[in-house]
């Protein structure tokens, strides 16, 4: 019998200064067996740092025609295509040409991410963000996730502050192009 995915709830209160943004909301977000708990976290990081009307999860590991999270306008056309962790060139490449944004939240090394797509086609590339946190901010932020989640995520001047079940911790977003 195959093990199900883990449902995880999180009362979220954003504070994105840095883009206006002031909303709180409850999110469901299922861990399948097959994700890690830091892609899980950086899956929730991307959609909250990304938040605006029409953002939504992608179907997950068994979906390869949709990102991690993505953002459709009024008429359902994909104006952001936001991957997570690692993803391959070609990906990228085929979510930079169906979206009019792409970018990508790892909990990786950026540089060995963008690394990975030298010498391959990915269109517009000078245009795609790699984001990324000060190392272990996704491992304390791992350590604190329980099933029913208290989030608290404040961005100013690209800090963020987080909290979490009690646990505070904060980092830094890190902005790198992928060429």
């Amino acid at each position: 019998m195959a093990i199900g995915s883990t449902m995880h709830t999180f009362e979220v209160d954003l504070a994105d200064v840095d883009r206006g943004v002031y909303e709180q909301f409850t999110m469901r977000v299922a861990r399948h067996p097959s994700e890690t708990e830091a892609f899980m976290v950086t899956r929730i990081l991307a959609y909250c740092l990304e938040y605006t009307e029409g953002i939504a999860f992608g179907g997950g590991v068994s979906t390869t025609d949709e990102p991690a999270v993505f953002v459709r306008d009024m008429t359902g056309a994909m104006t952001s295509w936001i991957e997570v962790g690692a993803p391959d060139a070609a990906r990228v490449h085929s979510g930079s040409k169906l979206a009019d944004r792409a970018v990508v939240y790892t909990h990786r090394d950026p540089e060995k991410v963008v690394a990975a797509w030298s010498g391959k086609t990915i269109h517009r590339a000078a245009e795609i963000a790699v984001v990324s946190f000060d190392a272990g901010f996704v491992a304390d932020v791992v350590d604190a996730v329980a099933r029913r989640n208290a989030f608290t995520l404040s961005r100013t001047e690209s800090q963020i502050y987080l909290e979490l079940n009690g646990t505070h911790v904060s980092t830094e977003v890190h902005e790198h192009r992928a060429a």
